[in-house]
């Protein structure tokens, strides 16, 4: 059995795929309902505070979007992060490290299926979500313009498929699942603080996160983000390079 079949396997086997695709979905499906009744949910909530009342105006199409961006791109990335340590982190377990390393002559023939099936489960549940998302927009709220979302969702998955990266460097440092998520968390949430100041902002992989809540509402456009992407491709080669280096620094 190939590597590559091992590790569609085990994705399967283990039913993290279902936590992947039911994050994604899930918030997919909740932004566009979120955005279509917020006045009305807070109205049941106590939207009046000593007689003043608190009016919203009414949801326009981006709004879906925008809703399912800021919940998915928080909470979907912490769990991409979580199923992706638990399989670039193969040193995490002794005795599955000493197994795959005695009977695998390259490291790279280890991690680069993990990380590459690790990526487009991850790329596959995001677009589902964004498909859902788009889906229920259209239904509750209006149209939107094709163009936009699918640029949106192009620059949110390669957003991830960088965050996948940045994991399986982290995992090459530091060896434990529970090592890997806390310090790929912290990369990534100093990321959008080093990016406060907007020249240096949009160009980094944090500023893609944001593309599909952005371009559906003609706040930006695709070419605002290319910089960005260029920046992301190449951290991706780098980072491959990277956790390539560290685990194959591992064995010795």
């Amino acid at each position: 059995m190939s590597l590559w079949r091992l590790e569609w396997l085990r994705l399967v086997r283990t039913r993290r795929w279902i936590a992947l695709v039911g994050v994604y979905v899930f918030f997919g499906l909740l932004g566009p309902v979120t955005a279509r009744y917020l006045s009305e949910i807070l109205s049941f909530a106590g939207g009046e505070l000593q007689g003043a009342t608190i009016e919203f105006p009414p949801p326009v199409p981006a709004d879906g979007m925008a809703q399912y961006v800021s919940n998915v791109m928080q909470i979907g990335t912490l769990v991409t992060v979580v199923v992706a340590a638990g399989s670039v982190a193969f040193d995490a377990l002794p005795e599955m490290g000493i197994f795959l390393r005695t009977r695998v002559p390259q490291v790279l023939r280890i991690l680069i299926p993990r990380m590459v099936v690790t990526a487009v489960a991850v790329v596959v549940a995001f677009v589902l979500g964004s498909l859902a998302a788009w889906y229920e927009t259209w239904a509750l709220i209006g149209t939107l313009d094709a163009r936009a979302v699918v640029a949106g969702v192009a620059y949110g998955s390669l957003f991830l498929v960088f965050v996948v990266a940045l994991v399986a460097a982290v995992a090459g440092r530091a060896g434990s699942v529970l090592g890997t998520v806390m310090v790929s968390i912290l990369i990534l949430l100093v990321m959008p603080v080093i990016g406060i100041a907007d020249a240096v902002g949009r160009w980094l992989p944090s500023y893609l996160a944001g593309a599909l809540g952005a371009l559906p509402s003609g706040a930006a456009r695709p070419a605002d983000y290319l910089g960005a992407a260029s920046v992301t491709m190449a951290a991706i080669a780098g980072l491959t390079w990277l956790a390539v280096a560290l685990a194959r620094r591992r064995e010795l």
